[in-house]
Order: structure tokens, then sequence, then C-alpha cells
């Protein structure tokens, strides 16, 4: 039996993968996760807990305990659940405990769309679909700067670009799981494109491993 059609999408913070994403996901009509929304419930959860973030066995109890009911609090989206996600996501115990979720979600019959850091690498290696979306530090920092700023954040674009550069140093140095594209990714560079750009390119390379999936028994 052919395996579900899955797309990762898998990139640094900014780079545009969530836009990406979603938008691949309307166009063929897939569930996504956003499996970055995972790790900063994690990261909030804990800290309102009272955890300290660098608590690996604490901050892995309350993954064991997430949902997909937990994942619609707003505060999850701001620029201090992107910090708490970075720090809890470095712990293996973390990465192993939101493992099965993922793997389920991927493992949906009708395929799905994931976004993230390692969904090419380690969640769904198999995928036919693999893109790694990326942008330079200072194009993400003033996307990110002007996305919180519009929620009404207090922030300076050199903050941003200062937390960008830490986020990318701890995502891609953490030993389990590192952020990096897998070896049959297509790149995608967004730093000079438009949104309506970005969706096009997307949209052509999935087609291209799409026609190549459908060409396979």
């Amino acid at each position: 039996m052919k395996p579900p059609f899955v797309i990762t999408v898998d990139g640094p913070a900014a780079s545009g993968k969530g836009t990406v994403a979603s938008g691949l996901a309307a166009v063929y009509g897939l569930p996504m996760l956003d499996s970055g929304l995972l790790y900063r419930a994690v990261g909030v959860l804990a800290a309102r807990a009272g955890h300290d973030l660098d608590d690996a066995p604490a901050a892995a109890a309350v993954a064991k305990r997430l949902t997909a009911e937990d994942l619609t609090d707003p505060e999850f989206r701001t620029r201090g659940a992107g910090e708490a996600a970075s720090r809890v996501a470095v712990h293996p115990a973390v990465r192993l405990a939101l493992r099965d979720l993922q793997l389920a979600f991927a493992r949906r019959p009708g395929g799905a769309v994931l976004d993230g850091r390692d969904q090419g690498t380690v969640i769904c290696p198999e995928a036919p679909a693999k893109l790694y979306v990326t942008a330079t530090p200072e194009v993400r920092a003033e996307r990110r700067w002007k996305q919180l700023t519009a929620q009404g954040e207090d922030v300076t674009y050199a903050e941003i670009l200062a937390d960008i550069a830490r986020r990318d140093e701890r995502d891609g140095g953490r030993a389990d799981s590192p952020m990096r594209p897998a070896p049959d990714a297509v790149l995608l560079d967004t730093s000079e494109m438009t949104i309506e750009q970005a969706a096009d390119a997307a949209r052509r390379i999935v087609e291209a491993a799409r026609a190549r999936w459908e060409s396979t028994s």
C-alpha cells in the first residue's frame, strides 16, 4: 500500500515556513501540524507551573500531558513563548515525549503537512515532499518585529535580531534532532520573495515531488 502523501516544511524562526506550510495545506486539502506550537506550549505551561525551563524532567512531564486541545492559547504566539520553546526543545526527554503525537499526525491515512525544525529529518524522513524554508537573519528579524509590534508587543528590531541569532544557535546546535535540512529537502530561500512568490515556489516544489510519488508503485 502506498504511504500517505506527507509534506514536511522545516526551517528557522520567521523564515516564512509557517505561511508556506499553511498555504500548502490549503492547496492540497491536508491537515497541518505546527510542531513548534507544541514546544511553545510546553515552555509556557512549564513556566506557568513555576518550573525552571532548564529542568528537563519537569518540562518532559508537561510535554507528556499535552493534548491538541491545549494549543489554542494566544500566549503561545508571543515572543516569550518562542524563547521558551527554544529552551525546552533542547531536552531529549521533551522531544521524546512529543514524538508520538507528531508521528501519529504524520501517519494519518490521507497525508499531512508538518511544519517544524526536524520534521523531514527525524519525524518523517520518508516523506515524499520535503522543503527547507529559510531567509537571512536580518529579513527574518524584520518580519518577526513587524508581526510582534502589530500584536502590541513593545520590542525593538535589534532585540529581535539578537533573539533570532540566539535561537538559531540553540536550535542548530542541540545534540538531539538539531535543525538542519534533510539531505533530500529542497531549499527555498524566501529572503527576496513576497508571500505570493514563496507560496508559488513551494507549490511547484511539491507538485514535482507529488508527480514522483504518484509514479511509484
